[in-house]
Order: structure tokens, then sequence, then C-alpha cells
């Protein structure tokens, strides 16, 4: 009683609460002010953004420590930045790939790296087909509904590649590949849930891509500015360092209070944050069981995003674009990107440090694993100048207590099929946005577009603003940015896997033998 007394003397009265004040919040925010809803964004931070994070500085102008990456398909962050005022730039994929396995260095270009080994590309090639074809089964806004989802979903994706795979070397790359996607070990995810994650990217092809896919461009200035210019328009209904404690939703109105005992009313509220950090919060009445459980069962991934810079970009003096895909166990990094500025300034390589190599790295000093990772660079770039850079900037999302993590969260198995179809569920009149709630590319920028403005049109439905149907949007694709159909050429289709060749070959060996037999026993009977 004397919090609601408490909120209505400050008049702090408002149609909507967001809690959380990165992409998905605040774009939800901007949808509610354009209908002229009171809209109230409560960040836990200092900073806006979330899980993008754009630092600047003397050394590096601007840098993204957090989530960077656009490309074709992603449309509604892609109008969303146009219409804040914000460019993107392609990053540099002009010289070659360099592939870092058993010590040896392969460079190639394309997606993926080329295999000459036919046993192992007719591994590699069944692998993707086969992921992609499973994703078909499975619906994007329902994979809990998939022919399949109770069996694939008690798989870890270990199991899955286990099974599918027969050669060691795409067995290694398939568990890099859960690993760079989802930034979590293929033991610990789900197959269902991983299989749907790639299929809501577009597939194996485009979510692995850089021209024409996921990675493909970044913004000119930074992607921190997408939260920052919706800051900018919504003003002083933003407020930082305002973590939210408390909701109670059991009287006429909404009351949220902050840690620091600010007390706000309001009709609804739109919880745009990782689903584990809601575990923070206390809720009044307790939240339902199956979400109470479910925001204890999806852990985030584990990275740390590590850019290097240099006097100039001396990896292309030997035609090499920067982008190194490194299997080796003792390596910090997995993967990496070049970083250097769309005209060409601050010379950079951008790296990931994985799931189990970021718990192990961490622990390292800032310095050592800055040495680790220049030596790395200069054994798989074959250049003495890797070990001479001019500044090192890292940030490791484990440490964020308001993130828990990056790229996203993820389910481990069995989790998806008992637990996942609460995830978007609204719990009275809380709503629930954020990237792991969307249905296409979740657990980037775009997916956390998808869900705030979904998340802000069920509100503006409950006013009478908008209709039932118009509560999901198609959005029509980006003229700036088109996407390139990605198709599979007749033998990629039809190649048998090594599994299927063995059979033709065992075949054909049976048919041989046994015509042998008949042959000889006509042989032997003869008068």
């Amino acid at each position: 009683m004397g919090s609601r007394e408490k909120a209505n003397n400050a008049g702090h009265m408002f149609d909507v609460v967001v809690i959380g004040g990165g992409i998905s919040g605040l774009s939800a925010a901007k949808l509610l002010a354009e209908y002229e809803a009171n809209v109230l964004v409560l960040e836990a931070r200092d900073r806006v953004g979330g899980r993008t994070y754009t630092v600047r500085n003397e050394h590096v102008n601007y840098v993204d420590v957090g989530g960077a990456y656009v490309g074709p398909t992603q449309n509604r962050i892609l109008r969303l930045s146009k219409e804040l005022g914000l460019e993107t730039y392609k990053v540099n994929v002009s010289e070659r790939f360099v592939q870092y396995v058993k010590g040896k260095i392969y460079p190639f270009r394309g997606t993926f790296p080329p295999v000459w080994n036919p046993i192992a590309y007719l591994d590699y090639n069944n692998l993707w087909r086969t992921m992609d074809n499973m994703g078909k089964e499975i619906p994007a806004e329902a994979p809990w509904d998939a022919p399949h989802a109770e069996e694939w979903d008690k798989l870890t994706m270990k199991d899955l590649i286990d099974k599918i795979c027969w050669t060691k070397t795409a067995r290694q790359f398939a568990y890099l590949f859960v690993n760079i996607n989802v930034t979590s070990e293929p033991y610990e995810v789900s197959a269902l849930w991983f299989l749907w994650y790639v299929k809501q990217c577009g597939g194996t092809t485009r979510i692995f891509s850089v021209t024409n896919g996921g990675q493909e461009r970044k913004f000119v200035g930074g992607s921190g500015q997408v939260s920052e210019r919706i800051m900018d328009l919504l003003g002083e209904r933003v407020k930082l360092s305002c973590p939210v404690s408390y909701v109670d939703q059991s009287g006429e109105n909404i009351i949220v209070e902050t840690l620091n005992h600010e007390v706000y009313e309001c009709k609804y509220v739109i919880s745009a944050i990782p689903p584990v950090l809601t575990s923070k919060i206390h809720f009044r009445p307790e939240l339902p069981p199956e979400r109470n459980q479910l925001i204890q069962r999806i852990p985030m991934g584990a990275v740390i995003k590590c850019m290097m810079y240099y006097k100039e970009a001396f990896w292309k003096k030997k035609d090499y674009c920067g982008c190194m895909i490194i299997e080796d166990e003792e390596a910090p990094i997995s993967i990496t990107l070049d970083d250097t500025k769309p005209d060409g300034s601050l010379p950079a390589i951008m790296g990931f440090i994985l799931a189990r190599k970021s718990h192990r790295f961490a622990k390292l000093h800032k310095e050592i694993r800055k040495r680790k990772i220049c030596e790395l660079y200069a054994k798989v770039l074959g250049s003495q100048e890797a070990l001479q850079p001019v500044y090192y900037e890292e940030k490791n999302w484990c440490e964020e207590q308001y993130s828990g993590g990056c790229y996203t969260a993820y389910f481990p198995p069995g989790i998806m099929t008992q637990y996942g179809r609460v995830i978007r569920q609204p719990v009275g009149r809380i709503y629930f946005a954020g990237t792991e709630t969307a249905t296409q590319w979740s657990g980037y920028m775009e997916g956390a577009v998808e869900a705030g403005e979904r998340a802000a049109r069920e509100i503006l439905n409950a006013l009478g603003k908008v209709a039932k149907k118009d509560i999901w949007v198609q959005e029509p694709e980006s003229k700036d940015v088109p996407s390139v159909e990605i198709t599979h050429s007749f033998w990629e289709r039809n190649l048998p896997s090594v599994g299927g060749l063995l059979k033709i070959i065992g075949f054909s060996t049976s048919i041989t033998a046994l015509w042998l037999v008949v042959y000889k026993c006509k042989l032997l009977n003869r008068p």
C-alpha cells in the first residue's frame, strides 16, 4: 500500500514500463512512443545498448566490443538503423581467408574451407545438407511442435554430430561451427535448439557467411549508436542506473520498484532482458511454474571479444583478408575478421575466445592473453609483424552482471520441448521481448528489434491501438542490402554420405561376389 501511495504521490504513472535499455527494449519503447503511449525505459547499467557496446577512445576512434554485425535478410535492424541515420559498410573479404589446422595454413576463398580428401568432402557435404534438411522440419515460431522435436531435443549437438560425421576432420569442424555460432559447447546444447537456431538465421551458409550472410556489414560509427539515438529521441523517458528489483501486478496498476527505491506505476510491463536475469527481479504474484523453471534453465553463452590494432594491415601484403578459422585446442582465438575502419584507418583484427576457451583464458592476465593472441596471429599469418600491435581492446561478456554472457541464451537438452513454448507468453500484464524471444535471427540485433516491436504491438493491441492480425508484421526486404538466394549444386544435393557410399560399395561388392559364385558353380556343375 505504501509503495502505491509513493508512486501516486510522485506522479510516476505510465502506460508501459520497459525493463532493459538494449536494442530490444528501446525499439519497443520507440514504437510505443510513436503511438503516443506514455512509456518509460529503466536500464540497470550507466549506458544503453545492452549486449551492443561501442567503446570510444583516442586509440580506436570507435570499436564494437559487443554485437556488431548485420547482413542481408536482417531487414528490421537495417530499416531501423536507416531511420536513425546510420550507414553500414562491408567487412573486408577481398583477399583470401585462412584455415589453420594441425599446424598447417590453408588459404581459400568462399564461405567454407575447401576439402581435398574425397571421403572428407562427402562427410562435410552431408553434414551441412543434413543440418539444413533437419532445420526445414522445424517451425521457426514453434520449434517444440517439430515432428521429431522430442527425439532431437534429447540429443546434444555432440550426439548429432558424432552420428552424422564419419571423419574426424568433419567432426572437429562441426564442433567449431557450434562454438562460433552460439558461444557454447556441442555437448551443452540441444540438437533441436541448435538446428532451430541455424534454420531461423537462414541455414548453415547464411549464418556462417560474411558476403550475403550474417557477418556482411558493420555500422559506420558503431552499433551502439542504434540505442544511443533512440535514447536521444525518447529523452527523459530513459532512465539509466536503475536496476529493477520488484514488479507487483497484484493491484489495479503495476508497481515497478528499482534497486535505488524509485517507484513507478504503469498499466503494462515489457521485460526486455536476457531470460535468466529476470531471476534477479522479485515478482508479485510469483511467476508461473513453467516460466520460473525456464528462466533458471537457459544459461548464457561465453565469449571474450578481442581487437588487436596494428600500424598497417600487414596481412593484406600476403593476400589475406584478415579472416582466420583456427582449429587448435591450445589457440585462444577460434575465428577472426578484419576490423579495420571503412576508410582503411586503424588496421585491426577482431577475434573471439569462445565457450570453454573463454573460461580458461579469462584466468590469465590481460597482457599474457594479448601476447598469446599475437603469437597465434604471427604463426597463422606467417608474419612477425603480428607481434608488434599498437593497441589492444577486449571485452569479457561473462563479467557483465546485466548480461550474464554473450551472444545469447542457449537451450540445453530437454528444455525446449518442456518449457520453450512459454518464452513469449505474457504473464498477466507483463510481456516479454529480448532477442531470445525472436523467430528470425534470434541471438542477433535483428532478433532484438523483431522481439521488441512484437511485444510493443501486443500491448498496443491490448490498448486497442493495433489490430490482433497486425501484431506479427512481415518486414519488406531492405533495398539497400538485398539478399541473394542461397542455392546448392546438383552434386551438393545428391552426392552420397560416407555411409551411403559404403552401402553402395557393399551392395556392388555383394552383387559381384554373388555373380562370381553363380558363375563358378555353373562351371563346377558342367558335365
